[in-house]
């Protein structure tokens, strides 16, 4: 009963023989439909605050800004399933398509969309046929990711809010910034030098920007409780502190010039994001007790 978020975790890591850990988290809903994150230093059953059997989610919390980059194959597998794209996943599972084994229909019985047309699997058949052939399953991988990262919504857990002017927004957190989508549209992208201060007071949301010729503007937005504005200004602190973690080449590695070795970064980055949190704990009180301005 007292085990702590961060025994879980590593029992969970230890089963899937996962050694990088960091881009991953198990997430939960609260009696109120409201998500967290699990914390690795509290409680397991005090966070979840619902009745067994407890219900949890064992996935990707920050995604890598270069694929590539990982050295696992479980946790390219992972981040595969999470970001959801379609013919690059067939040819994976089934290797280059053969017509003595791969009858017409074929792709409809892979379920890649909760919908999806016929208009949909023809296109995906038909792309498994042609471009991807002779791409091993493991090449397939590293490409599906790579295609996903270049979809302005890679990597986005969006948080609903409203703006100033009332109408509706997700808000969310990349590996190259903070963004904004309205429709099917993305209306803001600050990239996390540019971010000086992240906010919240009751239901308020405020993100301060600074951007070139000392230009500073501040965004401001309504998430629909309290409790859902902590978690976005929590996400915000987290994710900021863990990518501009990442930034920053590592001491034992001076040789490397491309960017941070992941081996070295995961301990900085930890670090990293428990000092943000930590930091944040005078203002979030003060801001827990302010009243709701909505």
């Amino acid at each position: 009963r007292d085990a702590k978020g961060q025994y879980l975790f590593d029992l969970l890591c230890h089963h899937l023989n996962l050694l990088e850990k960091d881009y991953f988290g198990i997430r939960f809903v609260d009696p109120d439909k409201q998500r967290h994150w699990l914390e690795f230093t509290k409680s397991v059953v005090k966070q979840l605050r619902s009745q067994p059997p407890f219900t949890m989610c064992f996935r990707v919390k920050f995604y890598p800004a270069d694929p590539a980059a990982l050295k696992e194959e479980i946790t390219s597998d992972d981040l595969s399933v999470s970001t959801q794209f379609f013919y690059l996943p067939l040819k994976a599972e089934i290797g280059d398509y053969d017509p003595g084994k791969h009858p017409e229909g074929y792709s409809s019985k892979f379920q890649f969309f909760p919908k999806h047309s016929e208009k949909l699997e023809k296109k995906i058949a038909e792309i498994h046929k042609t471009e991807l052939s002779g791409q091993t399953p493991a090449t397939s991988e590293l490409n599906f990711l790579r295609k996903a990262q270049t979809l302005e919504t890679y990597g986005v857990d969006p948080h609903p809010c409203k703006d100033v002017s009332g109408n509706a927004a997700f808000l969310a957190f990349t590996p190259f910034g903070f963004v904004v989508l309205q429709g099917n549209k993305r209306v803001h992208f600050i990239k996390w030098n540019e971010v000086t201060k992240l906010k919240f007071e009751g239901k308020t949301f405020y993100l301060y920007v600074s951007q070139k010729e000392e230009k500073k503007i501040i965004l401001t937005y309504f998430a629909p409780t309290p409790e859902a504005c902590k978690h976005l200004w929590k996400c915000g602190i987290e994710n900021q502190a863990f990518y501009k973690a990442g930034m920053v080449p590592s001491r034992s590695c001076p040789s490397i010039t491309h960017g941070p070795r992941l081996s070295s970064v995961p301990r900085t980055r930890r670090r990293a994001v428990h000092i943000s949190i930590m930091e944040g704990e005078p203002e979030l009180l003060e801001m827990i007790l302010s009243p709701s301005v909505l």
